[in-house]
C-alpha cells in the first residue's frame, strides 16, 4: 500500500501525545492539518485509529496495533536524522580513522585524547591496519581519514595527502652490542649482525630494503615481525639490532642505544590522507586540522 510516510509521522505524534494540539506543536503544522492527515490515513487503511472526544483522544484497538509497529520505526528515523545533524555540529556522529598500530600508539593517542575531551559525544572508531591496507579502508569508504607512513606507493591513489610529522628511522641495540655504541657503521657492516625488522608487507621494511638495494647490498633479516613494540622488546633482550622509527624509542632508555650509520638515512613522514571528493564530517575536518 502506497502511503506517504508523513501520514505515519503525524499518526506517531498524535498517538504518543494523545493530543491533536500537542502533535501540531511538535510537528510545527496547524491542528487542522493534523486532523486532515489522520483522516487521510484512516481512509487509506479503512480503519478508525482514534476515539475522539471533547476532553481527550484515545487509540482504538487497531490504532494500538499500528502504533506498536510505527513507534520503533519512527524513533529510529528520528534518531538517524539527529545523528546526521549532530555530526555537522560536533554534538554527536562518528569519527572513523584508519591507522597503523605504531602511529596510533606513538602519535595519535594525545590527539584522540584532546578530541574526545572537547567532543565527548562524537563516537571514535579506529581501525588498525598496515599502511597499504589503510588505503584500502579509505577507498572502500570504511574510514573518513587515514594516518600512515609516507612515502607509501599506495597513497598515489589518495586525492588529498598532508604531511604532519617528520621522523627518522634508526638502528637500536642493547648492551650485547656495546662495542658498537660509539662506532659509526656502514650498512654493509650491519649485514654481519642479526637484524630485526618489520615484515615485508610494511612500508618500513620496503623502505630499508630499497636503501640496501641502492647500495647493491642484500638484506636478510634475522627476525621479521608485525609490531615495532615487539622489535624493541627483542632488541632489549639482545636478540639483534632492530630497525624502528625514532619516535618509538623511549627517551633516555637505559637498556637501548642508537647505532649511528655513515649512510644518511632519508627522513620519512607521518601523513594524513582523505578523499576530498567525498564530503567530510565536521568531526573529521576538525581532527585533520588538529594534527601537526
Amino acid at each position: 500500500m502506497d502511503i506517504n510516510f508523513e501520514l505515519y509521522k503525524v499518526f506517531y505524534f498524535v498517538a504518543k501525545t494523545l493530543s491533536f494540539s500537542e502533535a501540531s506543536k511538535q510537528l510545527f503544522i496547524s491542528q487542522s492539518a493534523v486532523s486532515q492527515s489522520i483522516k487521510s490515513l484512516e481512509t487509506k487503511l479503512n480503519q478508525h485509529l482514534f476515539i475522539r472526544s471533547t476532553k481527550k483522544v484515545k487509540l482504538t484497538p487497531e490504532g494500538e496495533i499500528l502504533f506498536k509497529y510505527i513507534e520503533p520505526a519512527v524513533t529510529l528515523i528520528i534518531r538517524g536524522e539527529n545523528q546526521i545533524l549532530d555530526a555537522n555540529t560536533l554534538n554527536g556522529g562518528q569519527l572513523r580513522i584508519g591507522a597503523t598500530d605504531t602511529i596510533c600508539r606513538y602519535y595519535l593517542v594525545p590527539y584522540l585524547k584532546a578530541f574526545h575531551s572537547h567532543f565527548p559525544n562524537v563516537h571514535i572508531k579506529v581501525t588498525n591496519r598496515i599502511s597499504s591496507q589503510c588505503v584500502d579502508l579509505l577507498e572502500s569508504g570504511q574510514v573518513d581519514l587515514i594516518v600512515t607512513n609516507f612515502p607509501n606507493p599506495r597513497l598515489n591513489s589518495v586525492s588529498s595527502i598532508r604531511k604532519v610529522r617528520e621522523f627518522k628511522d634508526i638502528f637500536i641495540a642493547n648492551s650485547h652490542f656495546s662495542h658498537l655504541k660509539n662506532k659509526t657503521m656502514h650498512l654493509e657492516e650491519l649485514q654481519g649482525y642479526p637484524l630485526l625488522m618489520l615484515d615485508k608487507l610494511s612500508t618500513t621494511s620496503e623502505f630499508l630494503h630499497k636503501l640496501f638495494q641502492q647500495k647493491q647490498l642484500e638484506l636478510v633479516p634475522e627476525i621479521e615481525l608485525s609490531s615495532n613494540d615487539l622489535l624493541i622488546d627483542l632488541a632489549r633482550i639482545g636478540l639483534g639490532i632492530a630497525f624502528i622509527p625514532d619516535f618509538c624509542l623511549p627517551k633516555n632508555d637505559p637498556d637501548l642505544f642508537e647505532i649511528k650509520t655513515t649512510d644518511l638515512l632519508p627522513s620519512r613522514h607521518i601523513a594524513v590522507g582523505y578523499n576530498d571528493k567525498v564530503p567530510l564530517s565536521e568531526a573529521a575536518r576538525y581532527f585533520i586540522n588538529s594534527l601537526d
